[in-house]
C-alpha cells in the first residue's frame, strides 16, 4: 500500500453509504483525510458524515469534482438524471467515475456522461463499515485496466468484491446489497427467540449475532457447503433437527429466496424508471 499513491476520493451524496465505504476505506488505509471530499444538498447528511468520518462535507458538487481523482455517485437512482447533468460538464480525463446507485446501468451511465467513459458500477452493501463488506463491480469498455485494479484494491480492502458482467449486477443488489437487512430480520428473530425461552435480552441478542458471525466464518473459511456444516450439526433426533424442522414448517428456506428475487426485480424496475 504504502508504495501506491493515494487516490483523491470524492462522494457526490454522503449518506449513509457513503459515510461507511468512508469510514471503512479510512480504517483500511486505502486514503487518508486529506484526500477525501464529500457532498451532499442536505444539512442532515453532511452533519452526519463530518461527524463520523472527520471530513467536512458541503453542498457544492463542484468543488469535489475539481480536487478528485475518484468520483463516487452515491446518490438514490432517482437523483441520477440530475447529479450526472450536473457533472458531465465538469469531468475530465482524469477522473473515475464509480457509480454506486442500484439499478442505473452502465449504459444509462454513459449516456448521462457523455463521451466520458472511465465508469464503473458497483454495487457494496452497508458491512464495509466494519471490513465485511460484499461487493460486485462491473466496467464500462473505456475504464482502463488500472481503473478496474483500483476499484478492485478500494473494495476487497473492506470485504470481498468479484468482478461481475454488468447483468448480474441487480442480483449482487438483490442478495448482498439488500441481504444485510434480512439478517438483521434473522438475528431480531434469533434473539427474540432466546428472550421467550428465559435468556436475558442482552446475552440473547449478543449470542444471535455471535452465531451468525461464527456460521458464517465457517462457511468462508473452511469451503464447505453450508449444507455439510448443517449436517455436521444435526444430529439423530436431537435438538436441531427439531428446529429445523420448525423452520421449513414455516417456509423460512422459501421466504429468503423470494425475499432475494423481490429486490433483485426492485432493482431492475429502478433501473428502468
Amino acid at each position: 500500500m504504502s508504495s501506491r499513491p493515494e487516490p483523491r476520493i470524492g462522494f457526490l451524496g454522503a449518506g449513509q453509504m457513503a459515510t461507511a465505504l468512508a469510514q471503512g476505506w479510512l480504517a483500511a488505509g486505502v486514503v487518508s483525510r486529506e484526500r477525501l471530499r464529500a457532498s451532499d444538498p442536505a444539512a442532515a447528511a453532511r452533519d452526519a458524515f463530518a461527524h463520523a468520518t472527520g471530513v467536512p462535507a458541503i453542498a457544492a458538487n463542484g468543488p469535489v469534482v475539481a480536487d478528485s481523482d475518484v468520483l463516487v455517485l452515491a446518490v438514490k437512482p432517482q437523483s441520477m438524471p440530475a447529479v450526472a447533468a450536473e457533472l458531465r460538464p465538469l469531468l475530465g480525463p482524469q477522473h473515475l467515475v464509480v457509480s454506486i446507485a442500484a439499478g442505473v446501468s452502465l449504459r444509462q451511465l454513459a449516456d448521462s456522461l457523455g463521451d466520458h467513459g472511465r465508469i464503473v458500477r458497483v454495487m457494496p452493501n452497508t458491512p464495509c463499515l466494519v471490513g465485511a463488506c460484499a461487493a460486485g463491480y462491473a466496467a464500462a469498455a473505456g475504464a482502463t485496466a488500472a481503473d478496474v485494479a483500483l476499484v478492485d484494491r478500494l473494495f476487497n480492502a473492506v470485504g470481498r468484491a468479484f468482478a461481475l458482467p454488468e447483468s448480474l449486477l441487480d442480483a449482487v443488489t438483490g442478495l448482498s446489497g439488500s441481504g444485510p437487512a434480512f439478517v438483521y430480520v434473522m438475528i431480531e428473530a434469533l434473539s427474540d427467540g432466546g428472550v421467550r425461552v428465559g435468556l436475558p435480552r442482552d446475552v440473547a441478542t449478543v449470542l444471535a449475532a455471535q452465531t451468525v458471525l461464527g456460521a458464517a466464518k465457517m462457511v468462508l473459511e473452511t469451503g464447505r457447503h453450508p449444507g455439510v456444516l448443517k449436517d455436521a450439526v444435526t444430529s439423530p433426533g436431537g435438538t436441531t433437527i427439531a428446529g429445523l424442522h420448525a423452520l421449513e414448517r414455516g417456509g423460512v428456506r422459501a421466504a429468503l429466496l423470494d425475499a432475494v428475487e423481490a429486490a433483485t426485480r426492485r432493482a431492475v424496475e429502478l433501473g428502468k424508471g
